[in-house]
């Protein structure tokens, strides 16, 4: 079950992410880009998981 939800949360960071790098504010950009960032990580440790059984 943690693929699924790392994949979710995965998306979801990463939508979230651009578009906060759409606002005025650059502060909120970084923090979008960093959000998106995290998102990819997380869509990535999902897919290990997935790979693995989802044993770690």
């Amino acid at each position: 079950m943690g693929e699924l939800v790392d994949k979710v949360k995965g998306n979801a960071n990463e939508a979230m992410g651009k578009m906060k790098q759409k606002s005025d504010n650059p502060r909120t950009r970084d923090e979008g880009r960093a959000q998106e960032v995290k998102g990819k990580a997380q869509q990535l440790a999902g897919k290990v998981k997935g790979a693995l059984g989802d044993d770690i």
